[in-house]
C-alpha cells in the first residue's frame, strides 16, 4: 500500500493532547462494509449509506475499491453518467485509474493521487482503468467519498480539482511513530490540500503497529475511521475497529472548541499490513437539510429530483465525447 510513504520522524509532528484538557469522543457503533457490484462489474465495500446518515452527514457514501490484484482483462470501470447536486472524491492508493468529465477536466491518477469533481449544477464524467492495466493486470486499490452540498451549493458552476500525491500534507504522530497524509481540510492548524464548500476533514493516516494516534477535532464537526486495511481500536474505551469496519463516534459533551479523536493499532497485523493499521479519518460539518436521492443526483426535494432526470434527459448536464449517449438506467443501476 505505497500511497504517499514517508519517514515520519523527518516530518512536523502533531501537538500531544492533554489526558485531562482533552474531550476525548466515544465510539458511538461500529458498522461492518457491505460488498457491492457497481460500474461494469467491479466489487466495492460500502460502510455508508448503512450507517444513520445524521452521524454521516456531509457525507453520503463511501466505496473502497479493492484491494485487489487484476489478472489481465479483468479490470473495470465505469460508464458515462451523470452527477448532480454533490461532489465525488476518488483517491487512488494502489494501481491507476482514468477519468474524464464533459467540462474538460481529469487525467489519470495513481498512488496516492486524488481527483475532486463538484457535480454542482450537472455533470457527466467516466472513470476507467487505462489500457496498459487491463491489458497486463495489476494492482488495485481505491476510495470514492461522496460529499454532500449545501442548499445554496448545488448548483454552483460543475468543476475539477487534480490532487497530485505531492500535494498532500505530511505530518507525524505526536511521539513520531506513524504517519498522517492530510488530504482536505484541516489538523492542528495543518491544511490540506483539497479546496471543499463543505467544511470536511479527511485523512489518511498509517498508524504504527501497537502505536497510539491522537488527533484534535472540531467541536462542532462529525467524526469516523475506516479501516481500509488491518485492525485496532477505536476512542477511549478501545472498541475493536477490524478490517472494513467504519467506527463512528458520538457528538460532542465537552465545553471547549476542540475534541480529541484516539485510535490505537494492534501490535500484530497482517502481512498485508505489515507497515500498520491503514485507518481514513474523516468528519464534517453536519449540513442537517432533507435529503432526496436516486442514483446519481442528491437534492433536497422529490421535484428537484424529478427536475434532475428531465435536465439529464435534455442535454443540460454536457456533452459526452461520444456518439451514443448512455440511458440513464445504465448510470442508476452503477451508481444507485
Amino acid at each position: 500500500m505505497p500511497a504517499v510513504m514517508a519517514d515520519p520522524l523527518t516530518l512536523p509532528r502533531l501537538p500531544r493532547l492533554s489526558e485531562e484538557a482533552t474531550g476525548w469522543r466515544r465510539v458511538a457503533k461500529v458498522v461492518t462494509a457491505q460488498r457491492h457490484l457497481e460500474g461494469e462489474g467491479f466489487q466495492v465495500r460500502r460502510p455508508f449509506p448503512g450507517v444513520d446518515l445524521a452521524l454521516a452527514d456531509p457525507f453520503l457514501l463511501l466505496d473502497q475499491m479493492g484491494e485487489v490484484e487484476y489478472a489481465p482483462g479483468e479490470a473495470m470501470g465505469t460508464p458515462w453518467h451523470p452527477h448532480r447536486g454533490f461532489e465525488t472524491v476518488t483517491y487512488m492508493i494502489d494501481g491507476t485509474l482514468a477519468h474524464h468529465d464533459t467540462t474538460g477536466g481529469g487525467g489519470v491518477i495513481t498512488d496516492g493521487a486524488t481527483q475532486w469533481m463538484t457535480a454542482g449544477a450537472g455533470i457527466q464524467h467516466i472513470e476507467q482503468p487505462p489500457p496498459e492495466l487491463v491489458a497486463k493486470g495489476g494492482l488495485f486499490h481505491g476510495v470514492q467519498l461522496w460529499v454532500n452540498l449545501p442548499r445554496a451549493q448545488k448548483w454552483v458552476k460543475p468543476r475539477y480539482q487534480d490532487i497530485e500525491a505531492r500535494d498532500v500534507k505530511l505530518l507525524a504522530a505526536d511521539d513520531g511513530s506513524s504517519l498522517v497524509r492530510v488530504i482536505a481540510g484541516s489538523v492542528a492548524g495543518f491544511q490540506g490540500p483539497g479546496s471543499t464548500y463543505t467544511p470536511i476533514t479527511y485523512v489518511h493516516a498509517t498508524v504504527a503497529p501497537g502505536a497510539r494516534l491522537t488527533l484534535p477535532w472540531p467541536r462542532d464537526f462529525n467524526a469516523m475511521v475506516y479501516s481500509l486495511s488491518g485492525r485496532g481500536t477505536a476512542g477511549v474505551e478501545e472498541v475493536a475497529v477490524g478490517d472494513g469496519q467504519l467506527a463512528v463516534f458520538g457528538g460532542s459533551h465537552h465545553k471547549g472548541e476542540t475534541d480529541g479523536l484516539v485510535v490505537r493499532a494492534a501490535e500484530s497485523q497482517p502481512l498485508a499490513s505489515k507497515n500498520g493499521w491503514e485507518i481514513l479519518i474523516l468528519g464534517g460539518l453536519p449540513i442537517r437539510e432533507p435529503i432526496a436521492r436516486y442514483g446519481p443526483f442528491v437534492m433536497n426535494t422529490r421535484e428537484e429530483i424529478v427536475q434532475a432526470f428531465e435536465d439529464f434527459q435534455s442535454g443540460r448536464m454536457g456533452t459526452i465525447p461520444a456518439e451514443k449517449v448512455p440511458h440513464l438506467s445504465s448510470a442508476d443501476e452503477s451508481l444507485a
